[in-house]
């Protein structure tokens, strides 16, 4: 239905079939498939390309819209179940930050960058402008590892110190940084890297590790 209909390379059954197994037969796969990519199998084309990931962001927005009235964070679970439907495929990093009001809700989702993760490229000002202007009680950090491996790395320890130490100097703790991977996740909160001011603060469950 999305492709629409064949063409010269086949019926749109068989265009759907020949999509499918260049991604392996995976729509995680597809779903991370580069634009440029698609264009290039037989029978897609550039506005084909643009319906398959249209309908794919639309999935990965429905996956991420929360239930009703808005959810507290509670603890790394409830971050990984709001970002990781769509951080886990995406083929380059990207660095979030939830934006929580006392309750510890939801006020603003901000994409602070896309790309390598490096401490000297992210600055605390890309965070912690917005939780000023929205009035925000606190920030949970969160990024995706593209390899799909969650276990953080140094630069992101790095970024972690960074970024607490700019928080406490604001009065807006960190509560956590949560690294997304394919379908696990990490929680540096858990392995001691929020500062210890915060930790009263924060939200119950904040501990290591995900399955």
């Amino acid at each position: 239905m999305i492709l629409g209909s064949g063409g010269p390379s086949g019926s749109v059954f068989r265009v759907a079939e020949r999509v499918l197994a260049g991604c392996g037969g995976s729509l995680r796969r597809l779903a991370a498939a580069d634009p440029g990519a698609l264009e290039t199998l037989p029978g897609i084309g550039t506005a084909r390309a643009g319906r398959l990931i249209a309908a794919l962001e639309l999935g990965r927005r429905a996956a991420c819209e929360p239930e009703g009235d808005e959810l507290p964070i509670r603890g790394p679970e409830d971050v990984f179940r709001r970002l990781g439907p769509r951080l886990r495929d995406l083929p380059q990093e990207e660095f979030h930050a939830l934006l929580l009001n006392t309750r510890h809700r939801v006020i603003r989702e901000v994409m602070v960058s896309r790309g390598i993760l490096d401490a000297s490229l992210i600055h605390p000002r890309e965070v912690f402008r917005p939780a000023v202007a929205e009035g925000a009680a606190a920030v949970v950090l969160a990024h995706n590892h593209p390899s799909g491996d969650p276990e953080p790395s140094a630069e992101d320890h790095a970024v972690t110190r960074q970024l607490v130490a700019a928080g406490e100097a604001l009065g807006i703790p960190v509560l956590d940084h949560v690294v997304v991977g394919r379908s696990a996740f990490r929680s540096l909160g858990g392995q001691g890297m929020m500062a210890v001011g915060t930790r009263a603060d924060r939200p119950s469950g904040g501990h290591a590790g995900g399955t």
